[in-house]
C-alpha cells in the first residue's frame, strides 16, 4: 500500500511524534494552520470515515480520547480546541487515511471553511 501516513505509522517515514500506542499515532503537521496542529490517525489503514465499520467503533472513541488527551498534555484543552476530519475530496481531505486535526493554541474563527 501506498499510504503516506501507514508509511507513519510503520516508521518507514520519520515524523515529529507526539503520542503513540498500539492502536493511535499523533503526529505535528508539516503545513501547521495553528500553534498546535497535530494529526492524529489510527495505525489501522480506513481510508475516509465513510470506510469506517461497527468493528471500528472502539477504536473511533478511543482517538477521541487521545486528542483529549493530547489536547491536556499540549496546553491547549482549558482554553479550547478544534477537532477535523475532512471526508472526501470535496470534503478536503487530501490524504486517504482518516485522520484528525488537532487546532490549538489561537482562536479559531467560524465559519471555517
Amino acid at each position: 500500500m501506498d499510504c503516506i501516513f501507514c508509511k507513519i505509522a510503520n516508521k518507514e517515514i520519520p515524523s515529529a511524534i507526539v503520542y503513540e500506542d498500539e492502536d493511535v499515532i499523533a503526529f505535528n503537521d508539516l503545513n501547521p494552520e495553528a500553534p498546535v496542529h497535530i494529526l492524529v490517525i489510527p495505525k489501522k489503514h480506513i481510508a475516509s470515515l465513510n470506510d469506517a465499520s461497527e468493528e471500528d467503533q472502539q477504536l473511533l472513541g478511543k482517538i477521541m480520547l487521545t486528542i483529549q488527551k493530547i489536547a491536556s498534555e499540549q496546553g491547549i484543552a482549558e482554553d479550547g480546541y478544534r477537532v477535523v476530519t475532512n471526508c472526501g475530496e470535496q470534503g478536503g481531505q487530501t490524504v486517504m487515511h482518516l485522520h484528525f486535526h488537532l487546532l490549538g493554541g489561537r482562536e479559531m474563527l467560524w465559519p471555517a471553511g
